[in-house]
């Protein structure tokens, strides 16, 4: 017969969960990262005034249209 470990001593063995709890990571910023690069709102609003469609803007600067339409939201 196999001997059950108490939960106490199985923590240990599974280090991949425990990990993640106080290591640092912001846990606010876990997601997809933001738009980086060539990505600038003022320039996106910019090309937006002019008359430029959000698609061709987001296809430009290779992000999707939702992440345009939420960053071009953001301090508006």
């Amino acid at each position: 017969m196999v001997r059950q470990a108490p939960a106490d001593e199985k923590r240990h063995l599974s280090p991949g969960r425990r990990q993640s709890r106080g290591s640092g990571h912001d846990e606010a910023a876990a997601g997809a990262p933001s738009p980086g690069g060539r990505f600038s709102r003022t320039a996106a609003r910019a090309r937006q005034a002019k008359g430029e469609s959000v698609s061709a803007i987001a296809k430009a600067l290779g992000i999707s249209r939702a992440t345009l339409y939420r960053h071009l939201g953001e301090g508006a």
